[in-house]
């Protein structure tokens, strides 16, 4: 019996919440499905994400099928799994989104797909909906295409002419992950389709001999996504990969989604799922490493089996672990090692350069800052205050810890 347009989207659409390159905010949730009325906040396939300017933007998240020729371990849409499969025409995906966009739903469209006849077929569909999107129908929206790394160079050139973002899944943290996991991707060729979508990218900002821009491609640059928690990848193995992908490729995100159980699932997986503030402190590593200066190693070079610490942020770990640094003048220190102290954030940093440029910085003059005097003071040292022998502490860490909670009996 075929599907309803309406539950294949349903289908689909909850399937492609296994990616995480855009994240939703959160919300109450209400849904007029379950509660009658009108309307839903976590209506099938809407999630939100962040433009490269800070503005959040609706799209519209689906897979064009959840059939797929690979039997990757970790996918619950793999070919082997038992899933309720669903498909969308490439005019069914372009109606969609036109639709949701004229009722002010969404802004944009998030589309990826498995792998259906061969990745040249599949990507020739997606490369379908985004063309006829902007040539057909003159749709302005943000489109994120997912690319197949083996499909044909032609067609990943032509997708990246019409979405505003790419993105290439790496899939799992290292080669020997990829290889136990996924047998049938090769790491090779995955890196070799982004380093020639880095060159198109790289191109297309360039100005031609005439002074004018090069033709518009992916604008928004190309995002990755590792699983975490399948195998036993280090935090450390983790974070040197992302170092990697950053410094090579020139990706605007690296996103870590951490690894769900699955139904039926193979032997090989772990029964349960990695802790999920794992995954919340390799995003705040990977912040470190992108604007504070820091470099990945650091973050994990005096941790145990080279894991991030679940209980504080990894700033503040580094901290603990390099107090001879400490305290941080907060009136001569360099831009760079203000960056390091905890509980100091870019723009209250840029901000403090400014301000002593004409007056003395006192520990107070933080806390009109939004700054946390309990977070700092052990670090810092300015007109009227030195930590003395604070920083020294044996319980320093201790101070910081969450307060205990008493758990539940129910």
């Amino acid at each position: 019996m075929k599907k309803s347009l309406s539950e294949r989207l349903a289908i689909l659409s909850d399937a492609a919440k296994y990616d995480a390159s855009c994240a939703s905010s959160g919300s109450t949730r209400r849904d007029s499905a379950k509660t009658g009325g009108l309307g839903s906040t976590t209506g099938n396939g809407i999630c939100h994400a962040y433009t490269p300017d800070g503005r959040c933007i609706s799209l519209l998240k689906i897979l064009l099928t959840n059939f797929c020729v690979y039997d990757c371990a970790y996918c619950i849409n793999r070919s082997s799994s038992n899933v309720e499969r669903a498909r969308f025409t490439p005019d069914e995906v372009i109606w969609l989104t036109l639709e949701f966009y004229r009722r002010n739903c969404i802004e944009g469209l998030f589309l990826s797909s498995g792998i259906i006849q061969s990745s040249d077929h599949t990507m020739e569909q997606l490369v379908q909906v985004a063309r006829d999107l902007r040539l057909k129908h003159g749709f302005r929206g943000y489109i994120h295409l997912k690319t197949i790394p083996d499909a044909s160079p032609k067609l990943l050139e032509e997708a990246g002419l019409y979405a505003d973002r790419l993105s290439i899944n790496v899939e799992m943290p290292t080669e020997t992950g990829l290889k136990d996991y996924a047998p049938e991707k090769d790491a090779g060729g995955i890196r070799r389709a982004m380093g020639d979508m880095r060159l198109k990218i790289d191109a297309a900002k360039e100005k031609t001999h005439t002074g004018r821009r090069a033709t518009r491609f992916s604008p928004g640059g190309q995002s990755t996504q590792m699983i975490i928690g399948a195998d036993a990848a280090t935090d450390r193995d983790v974070l040197a990969s992302s170092s990697g992908l950053y410094g090579s490729y020139g990706l605007r995100r690296v996103y870590y989604s951490a690894f769900s159980p699955i139904p039926d699932a193979s032997a090989i997986l772990p029964v349960r799922s990695p802790p999920l503030q794992r995954e919340h402190r390799l995003y705040q590593a990977d912040w470190l490493f992108r604007f504070y200066g820091f470099e990945f190693g650091e973050l994990t070079a005096s941790r145990p089996g080279g894991m991030l610490d679940l209980e504080i942020d990894p700033k503040l770990a580094w901290a603990l672990d390099n107090r001879a640094q400490f305290p941080v003048d907060l009136n001569r220190a360099s831009k760079e090692m203000l960056l390091r102290v905890p509980g100091l954030g870019v723009k209250t940093v840029q901000a403090l350069l400014m301000a002593r440029k004409h007056r003395a910085i006192r520990l107070e003059d933080l806390g009109r800052l939004n700054v946390s005097i309990k977070k700092v003071r052990p670090f810092v040292k300015g007109v009227g205050w030195s930590p003395a022998r604070l920083t020294d502490r044996h319980d320093l860490r201790t101070l910081f810890l969450p307060a205990p909670q008493q758990m539940s009996l129910l």
